[in-house]
Order: structure tokens, then C-alpha cells, then sequence
């Protein structure tokens, strides 16, 4: 019988530290508000980055990506 996957089950999460944290940025007026969005990890080969993102922004703005740091895990960069 084949084993069909549920629609609300995340992936699974890589096992590593990632290589950079992924943040949406919106900007209003002088203001920008940073929300972590979720991480990229680099692949064995060294030629490119899987990209998990926990939200999609919906009213544009920007994604960035920064490499880790104590300052940014919690709080925008």
C-alpha cells in the first residue's frame, strides 16, 4: 500500500548549523521591520544552498540572507 504524505507535515530539518538565516524586510517610511523567515544550509559539493522557508512573504519588501550570529538569531539584524 503506498504511504501517502499528510499536506501539513513539514520537511525535515537539516541536522547542521546553517549557513545563513533567511529574513523578510519591510520597509515603512524610515522604519524596517526584520521577521525571520527561515535558513539556507550549503550542499556537500559546494555549489549551491537549499533554501527552507517557514513563511513567504505576501506584501513584497525584501528576503536576505546573513550569516548566522549570536545578534541575529533572535532579533532582526
Amino acid at each position: 500500500m503506498a504511504r501517502y504524505q499528510n499536506r501539513n507535515e513539514k520537511p525535515a530539518r537539516e541536522t547542521k548549523a546553517p549557513a545563513f538565516i533567511a529574513w523578510h524586510v519591510d520597509e515603512k517610511g524610515e522604519k524596517s521591520f526584520w521577521t525571520r523567515i527561515g535558513a539556507a544550509w550549503d550542499h556537500k559539493d559546494g555549489e549551491g544552498y537549499t533554501l527552507q522557508l517557514d513563511l513567504l512573504p505576501v506584501n513584497g519588501g525584501r528576503v536576505i540572507l546573513r550569516v548566522p550570529s549570536e545578534n541575529n538569531q533572535e532579533a532582526g539584524a
